[in-house]
């Protein structure tokens, strides 16, 4: 009877943890570096939740894209709303699925400790563009291809210093090693950057505001997918992407 009273026991734990775990999915999302500090604040919160656990990639948009057309698996990509929008047409993102979770605007990031740039009104973000040893950014990212737009507007993109470079990393390098002192970027990557920090944001005469988007995979079966955007999306999340340097 003693053994019988055993193995009713573990076969009623087995059945427990079964229940748990019943429903629970692995969620993939691929990612924007610029909503990479949001997702990774939030990530755990949801996955407390819901049980469900979520597996995450970041890299620059255009990145993600070529990596999904190419046939990445995913089950929630988070990048530039046209960029969902092509996958759409493309068949890989589900058709109204494509979700506005947050935005943030240009900034200037320098070594910890720099002099920072003036940037107060357009004549002076000129000036100071002007007189950077060194302009970095990322030449496919959507911060950089905004740059890039922004000085041809202002008739200084013959005039300044660049050094464009492919990765997010190579931007840190960069402005950590001396090589720049001045990088492009989101607002919400420059914040969590160790050694460097915020020089200032753009002004708002020429300022370039990046929107992220979230598209649930064509292929995804299941709620999960849905429930962690819904999750983003919550009202009650809104305080961590401003903490992170990013809008509603």
């Amino acid at each position: 009877m003693k053994t019988l009273s055993i193995a009713a026991r573990l076969i009623a734990v087995t059945i427990v943890l079964h229940a748990a775990t019943a429903g629970a999915d692995e969620i993939r999302v691929l990612a924007s570096v610029a909503i990479k500090t949001s997702v990774e604040a939030l990530a755990p919160k949801f996955e407390k939740t819901s049980k469900h656990t979520v597996k995450t990639v970041f890299d620059l948009s255009a990145t993600i894209k070529g990596q999904i057309e190419k046939g990445e698996p995913f089950d929630v990509v988070i990048i530039a709303p046209a960029q969902v929008e092509d996958l759409i047409a493309k068949g890989k993102v589900a058709a109204g699925s494509k979700t506005d979770v947050a935005r943030v605007g240009l900034g200037m990031m320098i070594k910890a400790g720099a002099r920072k740039p003036d940037m107060s009104s357009v004549d002076a973000f000129k000036k100071s563009l002007l007189a950077a040893k060194s302009n970095t950014f990322a030449a496919t990212g959507a911060s950089g291809v905004a740059f890039l737009a922004t000085v041809k507007q202002l008739g200084i993109a013959d005039q300044i210093k660049t050094k464009p470079v492919a990765t997010p990393d190579e931007i840190n390098a960069n402005i950590l090693s001396g090589a720049s002192d001045l990088a492009v970027l989101p607002v919400s990557e420059i914040l969590s950057v160790k050694g460097a920090e915020l020089g200032g944001v753009f002004p708002k005469e020429v300022q370039t505001i990046v929107v992220m988007s979230a598209g649930v995979s064509a292929n995804t079966t299941g709620s999960a997918a849905k429930e962690f955007v819904s999750f983003l999306m919550s009202p009650a999340n809104s305080p961590v992407f401003k903490e992170k340097g990013m809008e509603r």
